[in-house]
């Protein structure tokens, strides 16, 4: 069991920033793929982006591109995901994801919530207009 721990949850403004981050997942013995999704009350759970740690291949659902960004520290074993020009419609409760690899794991299949073995227990986001 690989225990996933993300950062405390927080309320920001529309057109704000969140960081979130998350840890508990070692890089040193299994090549583990790591991804971040959200799930809104009355709503399926969505994947939002998902990284390779070994190359750094990203991917981003639509929703989500070109405002949020995936990123590692592997010096402290921590994946972050960065959340810029917020909107109303991004509130929900977020989760780290992990899965044993990242290989042959690209495009749509990698946001799939079926692929991911190892979850958090979410953290809340709320974004006030």
């Amino acid at each position: 069991q690989v225990p996933l721990v993300e950062s405390v949850g927080i309320s920001e403004s529309s057109g704000g920033s969140i960081t979130l981050s998350c840890t508990g997942f070692g890089y040193t013995y299994s090549p583990y793929c790591l991804g971040w999704f959200r799930q809104s009350p009355g709503k399926e759970r969505e994947g939002v982006a998902r990284i390779n740690p070994h190359d750094g291949d990203t991917y981003y659902a639509d929703s989500v591109k070109g405002r949020f960004s995936i990123s590692q520290n592997k010096t402290n074993k921590l994946v972050y995901l960065q959340m810029n020009s917020l909107k109303t419609e991004d509130t929900a409760m977020y989760y780290c994801a992990a899965r044993r690899t990242c290989v042959g794991f690209s495009g749509p299949a990698s946001l799939s919530t079926l692929a991911y073995t190892y979850w958090g227990q979410g953290t809340q986001v709320t974004v006030s207009s």
